[in-house]
């Protein structure tokens, strides 16, 4: 590999930000009250803004950064169906009927989001490309073709084939892995272009957006009203939303302590010829494997360079340190891109829950939707059309999610100190699976 695997002009923001910069709002003053403030203007808080202002409520969608500044444009822009948990996993841990409760609420967030953006026509190069699931060692290939068995069973709605290794470079040029899971009827689209989207139907709904807008404080008095105070001053709300997931601070740390922010890291590369991204990924699919802490390949939604997603979680010499990580994990997967150069490195945070399950609902008062758990495009989009006609009152924001602890840990405060240990404990199960695999 070369020593220099850095492209002229190497940049730390996301690659989305080239055709979607961050939209910096009017600094004009915030209004005196409002029906609704929502904290976080990612896709729950847009999404939210845009069902409730739709229906008639003031709604004033607040962010401490540019709008849209987090996952919501950072993200890898898969459009799955499917929760982190596996389906076999759900049914152990929740109980079958659950389970399947919990596993059709990703197909219907998944089902709610592709007619948003059909509905509204949101430009986004939305791609019903479908998403290869690489095994990456035999017996992981068996448990993908048992889950599928399972989903088969429960009536899930999915449209699932299994692809044995010697057929795998159909999906994928590499021989680094062992078969794998083809999931039809799932996506991709460019985030930042789909977040700017939903902005712009909310914002043209009437909801007032403001960045660069620090909430501070969240009080509530004795008439069952909101005082939000803000780096910019203070508004009065009848409902207040927060929509803040893997960027939970302490001003709302209630829910910060149930949180966990795990680091996502994503190189984009130079512009690669066309027969190159053909070869590596020949049919277009959005790819992952089934690692524990996964690797991610997608083509630019433009079809000119390879976007490579791993390493979460741990520090590894800033982001030119962590380009060079995921540079080599490219390499690992596909050998022929040694001299291939990085153009972007970013990070983004997720939100996990301690269940590894999306919550929805309130605490003191407060209306909330998060913990997607890597799945937030879909989810957060739905969980916030869901928390809007919550305040709303509809009948139709009732979900599987209702009702069910949002738990946190001891010791806990908002810092997830352990995640090194935890990720280093992922990284050596899976070299095991893979030295022991039959």
């Amino acid at each position: 590999m070369s020593a220099d695997i850095f492209a002229p002009g190497f940049k730390t923001d996301p690659y989305w930000w080239e055709a979607a910069p961050r939209p910096r709002t009017a600094e004009k003053p915030l209004p005196a009250e409002a029906d609704v403030v929502i904290v976080g203007s990612g896709y729950t808080g847009t999404s939210a803004a845009l069902t409730l202002a739709r229906a008639g409520r003031g709604v004033l969608l607040l962010d401490a950064e540019d709008p849209g500044y987090g996952a919501s444009s950072r993200n890898a822009g898969y459009v799955g169906r499917t929760l982190w948990h596996k389906f076999e996993t759900l049914g152990n841990k929740f109980g079958k009927d659950v389970g399947k409760d919990l596993a059709g609420q990703a197909v219907e967030a998944h089902n709610y989001a592709v007619n948003l953006i059909e509905k509204e026509q949101i430009r986004c190069y939305f791609d019903y490309c479908s998403r290869f699931i690489a095994a990456y060692t035999p017996s992981h290939y068996k448990k993908l073709a048992k889950d599928y068995a399972k989903l088969q069973e429960a009536g899930i709605e999915m449209n699932v084939e299994m692809v044995p290794r010697e057929q795998q470079r159909s999906e994928i040029g590499s021989d680094r892995y062992y078969g794998g899971m083809l999931l039809h009827g799932t996506g991709t689209v460019h985030p930042g272009l789909y977040h700017l989207g939903l902005l712009e139907r909310a914002t043209g709904s009437g909801a007032e957006v403001h960045g660069r807008t620090k909430v501070t404080n969240i009080a509530r008095d004795a008439d069952n009203r909101f005082t939000v105070t803000t780096s910019r001053g203070t508004v009065k709300a009848k409902e207040v939303i927060v929509a803040t997931c893997g960027y939970s601070g302490p001003e709302v740390k209630w829910f910060q302590r149930r949180i966990l922010p795990i680091r996502l890291f994503q190189i984009a590369t130079e512009p690669l010829p066309k027969e190159t991204l053909d070869r590596l990924i020949p049919r277009g699919r959005a790819l992952l494997d089934s690692k524990t802490n996964i690797y991610w390949f997608r083509r630019s939604p433009d079809g000119t360079c390879l976007i490579v997603g791993g390493k979460t979680g741990v520090e590894e010499g800033g982001l030119t340190g962590k380009a060079q990580s995921l540079h080599r994990a490219m390499v690992e997967v596909f050998p022929e891109l040694k001299d291939v150069k990085v153009t972007h490195c970013w990070e983004g945070q997720t939100g996990f829950s301690f269940d590894e399950l999306p919550h929805i609902g309130t605490h003191d008062g407060v209306h909330y939707a998060m913990g997607y758990c890597g799945v937030g495009m879909p989810m957060g989009t739905y969980m916030g059309h869901k928390v809007g006609l919550k305040v709303l009152g509809k009948p139709e924001g009732k979900t599987p999610f209702d009702g069910r602890p949002f738990p946190s840990r001891p010791y806990y405060w908002g810092w997830p100190w352990f995640l090194p240990i935890v990720m280093a404990y992922y990284n050596l199960m899976d070299w095991w699976d893979r030295v022991t695999s039959k």
